[in-house]
């Protein structure tokens, strides 16, 4: 393996970890979408909002860093999916931008809208956030419609490389049964992380005992959305590489031999799996600290699926109408110089992480109580 091409590796090991993170992080989105399930009273509702509210932020933030590492290691992917499949990354960042301004203005005095309204918007993010964003990476795995030609560079009218197809610019993948149920499981996931986040950050019996009856019923459809999916899966079709021209073509059981090639990989995901059923037993047995072993787990699990799209000489963002378009870790990156340059600027991510737990730690060391909520929000 040459310099560029183990620099492509780690670059995508990268951002494949930033979007585990990203989707362990969004039990915020979940905790969002169950304001009303979980909270029989007004009182109930803030502690729930006051327990989400506090760490919001570290899912924007994060959902921003995978961005902009895709875009600085894998610029065609941006320039493609951003800039054809447009609707659902507008659709997706507007969910978030109405999460900001409720947050900052639901129980300020004055304003106009009204609390119930600002909750409203939270709501409809922790139901479309998720469900758009797993519906968008479910096209990591089923492609979308799009046509890549660089030599339209030199075209001084338009020197657009890609274009996409499909007149609904990527509201299109919701339409595909297998992206559904990739969005549907990362939707159900994020509710079970908020059920079991809240019995550990919340001090409230009566809060935790709503949310132990809940996560019963979200952990039993996501098992049943998520092992459909990882069937199909398992036993569809994928879009392999030649690694000696680049040539892309369908394979039959392709993200399985990925897991075979790759026993690191499988490994991920096995322990992955194990940790987020031992997380879902323990909150049903009412651990407090279930939180932890699922949401390791699940990032492990988004890890290798990730992993799996774009190594082992797989296109990461198949097209469905030109095999030859489709994106690989080796076509869509950026030069060495900027992935060199980048990687030492990665160094510093141990550090960050390590800010953001002592962060955490900070905000949760006391568990939230209906006290606190007539402190002020």
């Amino acid at each position: 393996m040459n310099d560029i091409s183990l620099l492509q590796h780690y670059w995508w090991f990268l951002v494949s970890l930033l979007g585990a993170l990203l989707v362990f992080l969004m039990f915020v989105q979940g905790g969002q979408s169950l304001i009303w399930t979980l909270g029989r009273t007004e009182e109930q509702r803030r502690m729930l909002l006051l327990a989400t509210g506090r760490k919001w932020e570290l899912t924007f933030t994060t959902l921003v860093t995978f961005g902009g590492a895709f875009f600085a290691s894998f610029p065609l992917f941006y320039s493609t999916s951003f800039g054809g499949a447009y609707w659902v990354w507008v659709l997706i960042l507007l969910c978030f931008v109405v999460q900001a301004v409720s947050y900052e203005f639901q129980l300020r005095n004055g304003n106009v809208l009204g609390t119930t309204t600002y909750r409203i918007f939270l709501l409809l993010n922790g139901i479309l956030g998720p469900l758009l964003i797993g519906t968008a990476v479910g096209t990591f795995f089923t492609g979308a419609e799009f046509v890549v030609d660089k030599a339209a560079v030199t075209n001084t009218a338009m020197p657009v490389i890609s274009h996409w197809v499909n007149p609904l610019h990527g509201l299109e993948a919701a339409f595909v049964p297998q992206n559904l149920l990739l969005g549907m499981s990362v939707l159900l996931l994020t509710r079970v992380l908020a059920c079991l986040y809240f019995m550990n950050s919340i001090g409230d019996e009566a809060l935790r005992s709503n949310c132990r009856r809940r996560l019963g019923m979200e952990s039993g459809f996501f098992l049943l959305f998520f092992l459909t999916w990882l069937l199909r899966w398992l036993c569809g079709y994928g879009y392999a590489v030649l690694p000696e021209d680049g040539y892309v073509y369908m394979e039959e059981y392709k993200y399985l031999h990925n897991l075979l090639a790759m026993p690191a990989v499988l490994a991920l995901l096995l322990v992955g799996v194990v940790l987020v059923l031992t997380g879902m037993v323990m909150g049903l047995r009412g651990w407090r600290r279930a939180i932890w072993p699922a949401g390791a787990g699940s990032v492990l699990v988004v890890l290798a699926l990730l992993l799996c799209a774009g190594w082992n000489n797989t296109a990461y963002y198949p097209s469905r109408v030109g095999l030859q378009s489709s994106l690989t870790i080796a076509n869509s990156s950026s030069s060495l110089f900027t992935l060199r340059t980048m990687t030492y600027v990665s160094f510093i991510i141990p550090f960050v992480l390590a800010y953001i737990a002592w962060a955490w730690r900070a905000l949760d060391c006391k568990p939230i109580t209906p006290e606190e909520t007539e402190e002020g929000h």
